[in-house]
């Protein structure tokens, strides 16, 4: 965005900030020991919020080929995504009759972690995956995928080439869309005149409510309500004929989209808004509020730190998530506070957190060291989290988790 901002939906003025988390590098710009001594890149992490459409979205810095063509995020590493992404292929598969006849595809595919469970049943599929580490992972598996962003041009591409869709999903991929209009279009040129399109992303009402402000990353352009995200769709010929409410990173919604005319919205809907509506997120001063809690957080969060080194208490983390990114640089958290990360992914293994140096390692460091406290990152996968860790018991380790508040238990 230049300094006249627009909003990247609607182009009304951008005057309103939502929050102000300073200066942070990108999230999964993670370095090598051989660049510690290097200048890294940092922009601001503010997030505004447009008057008009009430869209919460950043500024543009960084284009997304420079963010996603060779990326460290990876599905498959997380347990219980890999089960929520099953149980939604079983229901999904069910509800819509998809057999060998079908085509699904699912934008922003990664390694196949989804469509995997597609292919299990027959039903042809196709990933469309803009990091090609990552998409060449998903064709090893034998999984078909286009190497490419999506949006209008490789929509078209696609549709001449006889490759329309039963079926378009995308989990977690409106976020990271700068253009949104050029996106939902190509949703539309693809999508069979009677096919369903779902997306699932977390919902704004959630992110305000419980304080999510970590899952604000440049990676991430835009933060959407199912207000917001209704009249996106509604701008491109393509209406919600229903939403479903899921717990999965914090606080999600799954949207069910169709073609203009194809299908009636369903009483789901009309809840959602009328919920968004009494949380105040059609007025201003709604957003408005919420900085003065994110910064209660970091208070909270640095006087447990501080607290806990004059015990002489020794703290490490689980989870080199991007939200991890944001929260320790937020907060200016470096080694005096956090001795170092672990991670499941040997992408990020051996590697430092962007900003603040921490280095990661493997989870079987925890073992090996005996922390007294383990910061778990990733909230949204808590549970899962704290069963991979119990161990941590039988030093008399305890388990630290940040949002939507501190809790040390």
């Amino acid at each position: 965005m230049s300094a006249s901002r627009t909003c990247r939906f609607c182009h009304a003025p951008l005057e309103t900030v939502f929050v102000d988390l300073g200066m942070s590098p990108p999230s999964n710009a993670f370095l090598n020991e051989s660049r510690l001594a290097m200048m890294e890149r940092f922009y601001p992490l503010r997030a505004f919020v447009c008057g008009n459409c009430f869209l919460v979205q950043l500024e543009e810095f960084e284009s997304p080929s420079e963010i996603f063509s060779d990326y460290v995020y990876f599905s498959s590493y997380s347990t219980s995504w890999l089960d929520h992404c099953r149980r939604y292929v079983d229901m999904v598969s069910s509800e819509l009759a998809l057999g060998p006849e079908h085509r699904v595809v699912e934008i922003a595919s990664n390694d196949g972690y989804l469509l995997q469970y597609f292919v299990e049943k027959g039903v042809p599929v196709l990933g469309v995956e803009p990091a090609a580490n990552v998409a060449r992972t998903a064709i090893g598996k034998g999984i078909p995928t286009e190497i490419a962003f999506f949006g209008t041009e490789t929509a078209s591409t696609l549709r001449d080439r006889d490759l329309h869709a039963d079926l378009i999903l995308g989990n977690n991929v409106l976020a990271h869309v700068p253009d949104i209009n050029d996106f939902v279009e190509g949703v539309r040129v693809l999508l069979k005149p009677e096919g369903t399109a779902t997306f699932e992303f977390p919902h704004l009402l959630a992110l305000i409510k419980h304080n999510q402000f970590d899952t604000i990353y440049h990676e991430h352009f835009s933060y959407f309500s199912a207000g917001t995200v209704a009249q996106i769709f509604s701008k491109h010929d393509l209406q919600i004929v229903r939403i479903d409410e899921l717990p999965t990173h914090g606080g999600s919604l799954r949207i069910w989209v169709r073609h203009k005319g194809s299908g009636q919205p369903g009483e789901s809907l009309a809840k959602i808004l009328a919920g968004e509506r009494a949380a105040g997120l059609d007025r201003l001063e709604t957003y408005a509020a919420f900085p003065a809690r994110v910064e209660s957080i970091k208070r909270r969060l640095l006087e447990f730190f501080i607290s806990a080194r004059d015990r002489g208490k020794t703290v490490a983390a689980y989870g080199a998530a991007a939200k991890g990114t944001t929260l320790l640089n937020y907060c200016g958290v470096r080694t005096d506070f956090v001795d170092y990360i672990v991670d499941r992914n040997p992408h990020k293994q051996n590697k430092y957190l962007p900003g603040c140096h921490i280095p990661i390692y493997d989870p079987e460091r925890i073992a090996q060291t005996r922390p007294d406290y383990l910061l778990i990152l990733p909230w949204n996968i808590r549970d899962e989290i704290v069963e991979q860790m119990s161990t941590i018991r039988e030093w008399g380790g305890k388990f630290v988790v940040p949002i939507p508040e501190l809790e040390v238990f």
